[in-house]
């Protein structure tokens, strides 16, 4: 019987608690960690102050198996990472001639001078098992210590995978016999986590032990993700799936895709499977629509172009929205949506047009027409589908929530052309 490993991911740095940069490396490795069947059960992130790590590290070894360490082993003086290490494990730093030999190899093919400081990289902990880094020169360190793991990687993201998944990886495979996790991902849109929560209530209770369900909302959509463990891969995925199938007739309409599955792939394989070409007419999301659109490769052979019809003037000369209805109804209404979208379908002579019109805020609103009043259209040959949204006050969060809900409505349009 194998036991659970538990991992504690720590990133050291005061650039990553400023807010300098942003910390991927915490996910990168947990996700490497979960394919090797070993749980991430804490991540946290330090400054470069000496009792702060140690604290850190004292209370890591107390919850976790495996700790693993990025950032803080650089040649400065604010790098202090490697000296931590030898008052928490109360050794010296000791010159590794392995490690000084790359290092010096590592200048001389670029042709720089070798300094102190850059031997310096070449010095580690004692009880320190050197990991070679191929793509500089901050050192990989392997500890084993009162029955955990202390792993210790530049804080570099391209050098830390590179280690991670050459030198680190297999050696934590060979040192623990670990259970077999697998994660099933179902990608929703267009229906709320409380909602969905109810419409799958018993079929998430019904679910064993062994496979659990966590619910990760994004804008406008909901992805929940399965996990199973055990010990049998193939036993784990046809459980997976027998889910899959179990949930499916609950929430169908609204699963768009799996895994690694995007709503515009989702949208770019419906159009191919149809022969159908896309244009997009956008006012009040500028162009963002087209740009999650055209961000799948290949999208060219079905998307033709976007008109941003910010102004009135382009509405009318461009899209063939009709004055009257701009001075009846406004630059915010059913009817002028309507007409976006099929106006940018004929000009750039597409099989499907869709289109935004609305106020995203902050200013704008009226008592009638308040911020986060956006419509939505999708026009095909046969028919114009409308929707009116009413979203809040902040207008990134509006700009990304009215894409996502236009890519849905597009996507329920044309796979009811499929289907019906």
């Amino acid at each position: 019987m194998t036991n659970s490993i538990r991992a504690e991911v720590v990133t050291i740095g005061d650039e990553i608690l400023f807010g300098q940069i942003t910390d991927t490396n915490t996910q990168w490795i947990s996700t490497e960690l979960t394919n090797i069947g070993i749980r991430t059960v804490r991540k946290s992130s330090v400054g470069d102050q000496t009792e702060a790590i140690l604290q850190i590290l004292h209370e890591a070894h107390q919850r976790a198996d495996v700790i693993i360490i990025t950032g803080g082993l650089g040649p400065t003086k604010d790098d202090i990472t490697k000296k931590t290490l030898c008052t928490y494990f109360s050794v010296e730093l000791v010159r590794n001639q392995t490690a000084l030999a790359l290092v010096t190899q590592f200048f001389e093919k670029r042709g720089r001078e070798m300094t102190d400081l850059n031997r310096g990289q070449a010095d580690l902990p004692a009880n320190a098992v050197y990991m070679q880094n191929d793509w500089g020169t901050a050192p990989g360190m392997w500890f084993d210590y009162e029955g955990r793991v202390y792993v210790s990687l530049p804080g570099v993201p391209f050098e830390m995978k590179h280690l991670m998944a050459n030198r680190i990886l297999p050696k934590l495979r060979a040192s623990f016999e670990t259970p077999v996790i697998k994660h099933k991902m179902i990608l929703t849109a267009g229906i709320g986590e409380s909602f969905l929560a109810e419409r799958i209530e018993t079929w998430e209770d019904a679910l064993p032990p062994h496979i659990r369900l966590a619910y990760l909302p994004s804008f406008g959509g909901v992805r929940l993700r399965l996990t199973a463990t055990g010990q049998d891969e193939a036993v784990l995925d046809r459980e997976l799936a027998e889910q899959v199938e179990n949930v499916l007739p609950l929430i169908e309409k609204n699963v768009y895709g799996y895994d690694d599955d995007t709503l515009e792939s989702v949208i770019g394989y419906l159009l191919l499977r149809q022969n159908l070409t896309l244009a997009t007419a956008e006012s009040c999301t500028g162009g963002f629509v087209a740009s999650r659109i055209t961000s799948v490769p290949g999208s060219s052979a079905y998307f033709w172009g976007s008109i941003i019809a910010y102004s009135n003037d382009v509405k009318v000369n461009q899209l063939g929205v009709k004055p009257e209805t701009l001075e009846q109804f406004g630059a915010v209404s059913e009817e002028t949506i309507r007409q976006m979208a099929e106006g940018v379908r004929k000009t750039l002579g597409t099989d499907v047009g869709i289109a935004t019109s609305g106020i995203a805020g902050p200013d704008g609103g009226t008592p009638d027409k308040p911020v986060g009043t956006i419509w939505i259209a999708c026009a095909i040959p046969d028919r114009t589908v409308t929707r009116l949204l009413k979203l809040g006050q902040y207008r990134d969060q509006n700009i990304q929530l009215t894409t996502t809900y236009l890519l849905n409505l597009l996507r329920e349009t044309i796979s009811e052309n499929v289907n019906g």
